[in-house]
């Protein structure tokens, strides 16, 4: 089956050696993702909402890199470094999500590999046709 690669522009993915997104036939997963911004900064520092936000928005533009989109997603994952900050990162997802609703799973994690962060997000997308 082809694979299709959607590289990722954070500073990270050459180090590291992944790619924002893979498509694979019908399904695409979009990796852990960080509120990162176009300058390679974190975006929303210490507001974990805007950080919702903006990671939703790399992964919308992932999904639309590989040929699907927010309403394929199947499965979202979401890992704060404080927990007691779901609500609000709940409501940023609901108002993407709420009509498509997808699986989720929320966890609480020690930290990220930058300090700033407050959250990352990843999802599955199923789409009907091969690319």
């Amino acid at each position: 089956m082809a694979r299709k690669l959607v590289p990722s522009s954070s500073p990270y993915a050459t180090v590291m050696g992944f790619s924002r997104a893979v498509r694979v036939g019908n399904f695409v997963s979009v990796g852990g993702t960080a509120p990162i911004g176009d300058d390679g900064a974190t975006v929303g520092v210490g507001n974990p909402a805007v950080q919702a936000r903006r990671c939703i928005e790399i992964i919308k533009d992932a999904l639309e890199s590989a040929g699907a989109s927010l309403g394929d997603v199947v499965r979202t994952r979401v890992m704060l470094t404080r927990i007691e900050d779901w609500e609000q990162v709940a409501k940023v997802r609901g108002e993407y999500f709420k009509d498509i609703r997808p699986v989720d799973t929320v966890v609480e994690v020690s930290r990220f590999i930058n300090v700033e962060w407050l959250v990352e997000m990843e999802v599955d997308a199923v789409v009907d046709e091969n690319p």
